[in-house]
Formats: structure tokens, C-alpha cells, sequence
């Protein structure tokens, strides 16, 4: 991977028609770049073994599956050589869709999907407490996500 590799504007108008939609044909994103169908192979592939990006994915919405609650919670650890194996043991939880080690008041903050806060409930209580090596936990309910996107290439 090439740390702050260096894109042209086809490169961003690429990146920009794959982020919203990954099974656009090649062709006609070269056609929308003016570059030939060629070209534009060669430069997502340059992208992806640059580590600029990696793969395509579908997205699916928790809610339209029955999973209507999404928290965030805040875990603060007993101390910071138990990171990997508290990070092990909530690879472990399907809830758990998303976990970033922070600074601040907490060790790590992670994102579930439940189906309810009965749902929710049994995750903290029978898995999250459970866990050696965190010492509490801090939980926030979403009522809402008036944003949600993905990275989008700032213009130089």
C-alpha cells in the first residue's frame, strides 16, 4: 500500500462514479471521463493495489431486516495491554458492526445493530460484561442518522 498516493482529476471522477455506484460498467464511466474503457481498467486497478480501494460491496440496510436499534457504546478497558484481547472477544459478537480505538474518555467505541432494546439489552448484559478486560461501558441509542455517507474526495 502506498501511503498518500497521488490522484488526477480522472482518478477522482473515477473514485466518484464507483462510490455511487460500484457496478457501473467501465465503459461508461470512460465514456463520462473521455478516456478509453482501457484506461479506466488500468487505473482502478493502479487504485486498488495502491490501497486507494478495495473491492465493492453491497450495502444492506440493519432496519429493512428487523434490526431497529443501532448504539453506540463507549468501553473503557481495565488497561491498555487487554486492546487485542478485548478486541478478539467482540470479533466474536454479530452485533457488533463496527469498533474504533479512541482517545478520550473511553478505549474504544463500537457500534451495534439489535433488533430492540430487549435485544440490545441481552448484548450488553450477557456478552459486553462478560468480556475480561472491560472495566465499564458507556451506551448511546441513535434515534437518528440525518448523515450518512462515505468518504468523499476533498477537491484540490
Amino acid at each position: 500500500m502506498t501511503e498518500n498516493y497521488q490522484i488526477d482529476n480522472v482518478d477522482r471522477k473515477i473514485l466518484s462514479l464507483l462510490m455511487r455506484n460500484a457496478r457501473m460498467p467501465f465503459l461508461e464511466i470512460a465514456r463520462m471521463c473521455g478516456v478509453s474503457g482501457a484506461a479506466i481498467h488500468q487505473r482502478v486497478r493502479k487504485l486498488e493495489e495502491a490501497g486507494v480501494i478495495e473491492g465493492s460491496r453491497f450495502v444492506v440496510k440493519p432496519k429493512a431486516l428487523g434490526y431497529g436499534v443501532c448504539a453506540y457504546i463507549g468501553l473503557l478497558l481495565t488497561s491498555s495491554n487487554k486492546y487485542l484481547e478485548v478486541i478478539d472477544a467482540l470479533n466474536e459478537v454479530p452485533e457488533i458492526v463496527e469498533c474504533n480505538f479512541v482517545t478520550g474518555d473511553y478505549s474504544l467505541i463500537i457500534k451495534v445493530f439489535c433488533k430492540d432494546n430487549e435485544h440490545l439489552m441481552h448484548v450488553l448484559v450477557d456478552h459486553m460484561q462478560h468480556i475480561s478486560g472491560i472495566a465499564s461501558t458507556r451506551t448511546f441509542i441513535s434515534l437518528a442518522q440525518p448523515i450518512s455517507r462515505e468518504f468523499e474526495i476533498p477537491e484540490e
